[in-house]
């Protein structure tokens, strides 16, 4: 079994992370605090937990790439687990239910940090991670002329306030119109109109903006004044704005829509909004996300051993998924390298194959652009035999494929969990967890398969007290027989069986090579749950705008990968509180430095110079682009019947329900 046991400070690192922010800051740390410092006996420290780790100083601030390191860790478990009781799930049709894992890692000591006095992270620094500005003190300045947007300048970074409309009511009070008699013309007659003051002021309130209009007593209009600058053909420049922000920051038009009107605000047209975004705003993010990737692609070319991390994302679960987005991610610098977006029309509507495509799209995309030697991915089987070394669709290219450490362990937990549930076989539930640990210890040292093998095949000696046998013995120390608290598993009992089975399993031992690598996809699944900011699961997008909102939580996360951990006045680490419901754990977060989002105004000018350079206004009807899988035909295979006739059976579906209720 594993070599001698050094307890690690009381602190774990929760491998299921909130929301979207572990990924964005590239390898936040999520610690857990687990006992007190002195009182190491309580952390089950019993012969049966494997894993090696060094201790460290406890006053020392923690090393957040060894913290963020798997190899640094063991396995953690809840009770459900190992407790009988929750070992027959309760809803059968669910086959992956699993209860919840967790990794423990060396870090921060609790001497270092006190987690009581740490405030808890909010919503906001987890995935927005705005900075709140202070309130400044008001100015007074004097009214600018009106303008209109002829180039970039004219309105990118231009400030922008709520005004309400009785202040407009007391400015307009409190001026002096110049003109003191009207100078309109009639163009019949010649006839020049002699409406003198007081003159009438008009307000009224288009999309997001005020027009004032001061008129004669005659309704002659002396002067318009427009609260925004005005594009060609007319559209005010803050609706335009708008518009555009609202998809570059990852938000959905009808909650801004629903904010504006409790605040009693005007708001741009919905129709004109889905406009804007489909005609000015798709193409200059394409562009701006190709920029960012022809970088990083630059950049690795110099490199002869690349190993990237692949991972897919449906939009929804099961096979109603409608989207599938595959990421891939440089191992080094955790940099995207490559993202693709399928709808499912392009599989002919089989959203099982989604993956499998967009696997083979991302790979016949990089394989020419840069030296790939190892790709890692999820047990997926359809992946797994493009990558077969033998028969493989890139044998050619000689990858060597890995699989995630993570999801190796959690597989083997269940298989041990569902043998642990059959009859006579119970024995076998305590030790589930010291089983998966070994495990990671096996893969995590050995140099080879041979290696791999002769490790791990000394667990089937170690549950039931055999620890030297003719051909090897155990790592560990010796053993104190009064601190054993798990039951020996009998030799040749059916526990015993189920766990040789287990681990002598011909197609599991077949994967070792792919293990021991020892490699992770977890930054990936911690991105994928950033694409939520901009692309979340309870709305529905075209595929042209869902793709657009997954490249640009790429470029979110490509623009902000290398932020340092954020630093108080006496410049130590920032560290706020997150409780997990799910493992009813408190956990602390290594706060990032705040996101500058420095690359939105040049998203911002590329999109108004798209606008600027069209020569015309909105389209009035919009056109399917070449490659929109919308042209392939409707989601549904069965063609929809006409509204009247939907409302035909509804009704008559109603009277059935009422007259037999009668």
């Amino acid at each position: 079994m594993g070599g001698s046991i050094q307890w690690m400070p009381k602190w774990r690192l929760s491998f299921v992370v909130s929301g979207s922010y572990f990924k964005a800051t590239k390898g936040v740390q999520i610690l857990q605090q687990c006992a007190e410092a002195e009182e190491l006996d309580v952390l089950d420290a019993s012969v049966h937990s494997l894993s090696i780790v060094e201790e460290e100083d406890p006053h020392d601030s923690p090393d957040e790439d060894a913290v963020n390191d798997p190899r640094n860790s063991i396995i953690e478990m809840d009770n459900n687990w190992t407790d009988p009781r929750f070992c027959e799930d309760g809803d059968s049709s669910d086959e992956e239910y699993a209860p919840f894992l967790q990794l423990r890692v060396g870090g921060v000591s609790s001497k270092a940090v006190n987690i009581e006095q740490l405030q808890e992270i909010s919503m906001d620094e987890t995935v927005l991670d705005v900075t709140v500005p202070d309130p400044v003190d008001s100015e007074v300045t004097d009214l600018p002329d009106y303008l209109k947007v002829v180039e970039e300048d004219d309105l990118i970074e231009k400030r922008a306030f709520i005004c309400y409309l009785d202040n407009l009511k007391i400015l307009t009070s409190n001026l002096r119109f110049p003109l003191k008699v009207c100078g309109y013309t009639d163009s019949i007659t010649g006839v020049k109109c002699q409406g003198k003051p007081p003159f009438e002021v008009k307000m009224s309130a288009r999309g997001t903006g005020a027009v004032l209009e001061w008129l004669c007593p005659f309704g002659h209009i002396l002067w318009r004044w427009n609260s925004q600058p005005l594009l060609k053909y007319g559209m005010q420049g803050g609706d335009f704005m708008l518009s555009t922000n609202i998809l570059l920051s990852g938000n959905n038009y009808r909650k801004v829509a629903f904010l504006f009107n409790c605040m009693q605000m005007g708001m741009v047209a919905e129709s004109t909004y889905f406009k804007i975004q489909d005609t000015y705003c798709i193409e200059p993010v394409d562009e701006f996300w190709q920029t960012i990737r022809a970088s990083v692609l630059t950049r690795l070319r110099d490199k002869d051993k690349i190993v990237v991390l692949g991972d897919g994302r449906m939009d929804s679960p099961g096979h109603c998924a409608q989207y599938c987005t595959y990421t891939t991610i440089e191992q080094e610098s955790r940099d995207i390298v490559h993202i693709v977006s399928l709808d499912k029309r392009e599989t002919n509507r089989n959203s099982v194959i989604m993956e499998k495509e967009c696997f083979i799209r991302t790979m016949d995309a990089l394989l020419p652009e840069i030296h790939i030697t190892e790709v890692v991915t999820d047990a997926h089987a359809q992946i797994s035999a493009l990558l077969n070394a033998d028969h493989g669709k890139y044998k050619k290219w000689g990858l060597q494929h890995s699989l995630d450490i993570w999801h190796a362990a959690k597989n083997l937990g269940k298989k041990l969990r569902r043998a642990g549930t059959v009859r006579d076989q119970s024995e076998l539930l305590p030790w589930i967890r010291d089983i998966v640990n070994h495990f990671w210890y096996c893969a995590k040292q050995a140099s080879s398969v041979e290696d791999f093998k002769m490790r791990w095949h000394t667990v089937i000696h170690h549950v039931r007290n055999q620890h030297t046998w003719a051909t090897g013995a155990c790592e560990h120390e010796p053993l104190d027989d009064e601190a054993q608290e798990k039951p020996w598993i009998k030799q040749g009992s059916a526990a015993h069986q189920a766990l040789i089975a287990v681990v002598l399993d011909k197609r599991w031992l077949k994967d070792v090579k792919k293990f021991i690598t020892f490699r992770t996809t977890s930054d990936l699944e911690n991105f994928q749950n950033h694409i939520l900011m901009y692309a979340g699961k309870q709305f529905s997008y075209t595929p042209a705008v869902y793709r657009t909102r997954t490249l640009l939580a790429a470029i979110d996360y490509n623009c902000h990968n290398g932020r340092l951990p954020a630093r108080n006045k006496d410049g130590h680490k920032i560290y706020r509180r997150y409780y997990n419901k799910r493992s009813k754990s408190w956990s602390v977060y290594t706060l990032k430095e705040k996101k500058e989002y420095s690359y939105i105004p040049a998203l911002q000018r590329a999109v108004l110079r798209k606008r600027l350079q069209s020569g015309g206004g909105l389209p009035r009807k919009q056109t399917l682009r070449p490659d929109d899988p919308r042209r392939l035909g409707l989601l549904a295979p069965v063609p929809p019947p006409s509204t009247a006739e939907l409302v035909r059976t509804h009704v008559t579906r109603g009277e059935g329900v009422f007259q037999s209720k009668r």
